[in-house]
């Protein structure tokens, strides 16, 4: 456990009624990172984030927020701040100031202009004027609908609708933004530039935590990630550290011409000078797994010259999340391999 983190989670438990959702949750979120949290659906990850967040409280365990104490003066001298960390659902009025979250439905007013609905959000914070409308401005370039502010909300695309959302979040200037499936119902290019604006907010100091089911955009997004199966968050680190835990195996992608890839199969397994295990011929291309690349990456290359294979792209990497999450849920772990 982190000695300095923002947010500590300990032995955390929810039941609804005699459903037991999540069970003795323990975790730490850094400032300022982006921390993911994946799962099957009904898994309890919206659960999770609105404990967080403050709007469900636990059946037991608890949620602790590190606060930073303004300075003050003392005896004419002004002392240092000091931190402390305080229950999130017992500091409600002073936790929403600090949190925003953006729900994986939009939960702005369609009949309402962009302008109008962020000056709503921020009036439930009680911001002065000045800093009200200096952070409307700034939210809006931020996720690029500062041009579009006299719109009504009802009119904007579904990405720009999720961005407005984003926007009312953050208008109180928040230090940790929660969002909900913030690329759901988008294609792959609105994706993309969600993908981009989480990372531009995050630069700008803001803590993330974030849960989606979109494995591969959580593996280009966030510092760490944590797993929830079985009620229990059980497997957490950065996206290389959980391949590690899970398979010591890498994959060579492997393109040739002109593909004879069942030959070029047959002479792998034939190979007594590597470790191969396993090969998966996709039509278009090979994925061989191994423990070992560097010699498996010899053979091939001395099988293709020998089949007169022209290479025409070749890559060495870890499996993907998706492949690690998949062996997770299945029970599969390759760990002693």
């Amino acid at each position: 456990m982190a000695k300095d983190a923002l947010i500590r989670v300990r032995n955390l438990t929810i039941i609804f009624g005699k459903l037991l959702v999540l069970n003795n949750v323990n975790l730490d979120i850094n400032k300022e990172e982006i921390f993911g949290i994946v799962g099957l659906s009904g898994s309890g990850k919206t659960t999770f984030l609105n404990m967080l967040g403050g709007v469900i409280e636990p059946s037991t365990g608890k949620i602790e927020y590190r606060f930073l104490e303004e300075k003050k003066k003392k005896k004419g001298k002004e002392t240092q701040p000091k931190t402390e960390y305080k229950y999130v659902e017992s500091n409600q009025l002073r936790v929403r100031k600090i949190f925003g979250f953006a729900a994986q439905d939009p939960s702005v007013y369609t009949k309402l202009t962009v302008d109008e609905n962020l000056r709503y959000f921020s009036s439930m914070y009680g911001i002065k004027k000045e800093i009200r409308e200096k952070n409307m401005s700034e939210v809006l370039e931020l996720v690029g609908l500062d041009h579009c502010k006299k719109s009504l909300a009802g009119q904007l695309s579904g990405g720009m609708l999720k961005r407005l959302d984003i926007a009312c979040a953050l208008v109180h200037n928040p230090d940790v933004l929660i969002l909900d499936e913030p690329t759901s119902d988008l294609d792959p290019l609105l994706r993309t530039q969600m993908i981009e604006l989480i990372k531009r907010i995050n630069r700008q100091g803001t803590t993330i935590i974030i849960a989606s089911h979109f494995l591969k955009d959580m593996e280009s997004l966030c510092t760490r990630i944590g797993i929830l199966h079985k009620k229990q968050l059980g497997t957490v680190g950065t996206p290389d550290q959980i391949k590690s835990m899970y398979t010591k195996n890498e994959e060579i992608h492997i393109q040739t011409y002109p593909g004879k890839y069942g030959q070029i199969i047959k002479k792998l397994s034939k190979s007594k000078k590597t470790v191969v295990k396993e090969v998966k011929n996709e039509g278009h291309k090979l994925i061989i797994y191994t423990p070992d690349s560097i010699k498996v990456l010899h053979e091939i290359l001395h099988i293709l010259e020998k089949q007169k294979e022209h290479i025409i792209d070749i890559e060495v990497a870890k499996p993907s999340l998706i492949e690690v999450f998949e062996s997770l849920i299945k029970g599969k772990n390759e760990q002693t391999d």
